[in-house]
């Protein structure tokens, strides 16, 4: 059959990719994520309880994650790809290992790393995950690795020259830790505490694009943070990230003083979960049609806040966990094989 050519024209046309869509054109009143929103969640004033080289080290790492992430990150996203270019100034900020001590790793205190990585979750989870993971396996090896070992692997993880992988459970046994063939000899309980600033980072971010949102957008004559309901979310946002902050920064005291429990870390990485969920609801709420495109970051942390709930011990797990701590019970275990768990 030949199409005449009216209709060879129209189909070559529709074969076409469309262009990418400008944001800047589609929303002239709302700026995109790829210029990230000012830092405004610290409410209470939790800076203040930071020391001077925690404060520097904050800014440093926000200054590189809006500058170098923020303007790629949706792209990447889209892609589900890693932007593996930013690793040599990634490495610059010289916080690969995190607590991780000797051999090029940074050992910085539990706190100092929850902060730079709360930074980073606030611009891109995933940039977060990948350090974090990455982290882990370094402290793993610098844990229970031999002296060979620590020499030929740690420098270069260090300096980002190597990337580090990390198996948490096995196919068979997912939450059921205490039934996996594979033992080691300790329980890193630092990654529970590490993993719960992931979505402190998270809510921050997203508090922070919705407020300048908000006051940019206007509808029926006014910006949308002059109506009630806005601000009212805003409110609850707010309260929600204060409270997440200081839980998790009192469970970096606890731990650096040797008094964390697992029950401590449990509680505070399901409960902040929980709070980070309702805090990224409530953005994506606000940005309305616009808190379903990744241009605004909000439908990212969305999808982002789903695996960390889950991942470092489920919401369930890990409230079963404080559970037997304060009860003396084992509910996920039958009585006799509770003695046995490593959870």
């Amino acid at each position: 059959m030949i199409l005449p050519s009216k209709f060879q024209d129209e189909t070559e046309k529709s074969d076409k990719p469309s262009p990418p869509l400008d944001v800047s054109v589609a929303f002239p009143q709302a700026t995109p994520a790829s210029v990230f929103p000012p830092s405004v969640s610290d409410y209470y004033r939790f800076d203040d309880l930071l020391s001077p080289e925690e404060k520097t080290l904050r800014m440093k790492v926000r200054e590189f994650m809006e500058k170098e992430v923020a303007p790629i990150m949706a792209e990447y996203w889209e892609k589900a790809e890693f932007p593996f270019q930013i690793l040599p100034k990634l490495a610059d900020l010289g916080i690969a290992g995190f607590n991780t001590e000797g051999y090029g790793s940074p050992g910085l205190s539990i706190t100092t790393s929850a902060i730079a990585n709360a930074e980073i979750a606030r611009v891109d989870a995933s940039c977060s995950t990948f350090l974090l993971v990455h982290s882990v396996g370094m402290l793993t090896i610098a844990s229970c690795g031999s002296e060979e070992q620590k020499q030929k692997y740690l420098p270069s993880l260090a300096q980002l020259k190597t990337i580090a992988c990390w198996a948490l459970t096995e196919p068979e046994y997912g939450s059921d830790a205490s039934a996996v063939n594979t033992t080691a000899r300790k329980v890193l309980a630092v990654s529970r505490v590490m993993v719960a600033w992931q979505p402190i980072g998270i809510s921050m971010g997203v508090y922070d694009m919705c407020l300048r949102y908000l006051k940019e957008r206007k509808q029926f004559g006014a910006p949308l943070a002059a109506f009630q309901l806005n601000q009212q979310k805003l409110s609850l946002m707010l309260g929600d990230i204060q409270a997440m902050t200081l839980v998790g920064w009192r469970l970096c005291k606890l731990y650096d003083k040797g008094k964390m429990t697992p029950g401590h870390a449990s509680l505070g990485k399901s409960w902040i979960t929980v709070r980070a969920r309702e805090t990224v609801v409530l953005g994506r709420e606000l940005l309305g049609g616009n808190g379903i495109l990744a241009d605004f970051h909000v439908a990212k942390a969305f999808c982002d806040m789903e695996p960390i709930y889950t991942y470092e011990g489920t919401y369930d797990i890990n409230s079963l966990v404080t559970g037997r701590e304060i009860t003396g019970f084992a509910s996920f275990k039958a009585p006799e094989m509770s003695k046995h768990s490593r959870l």
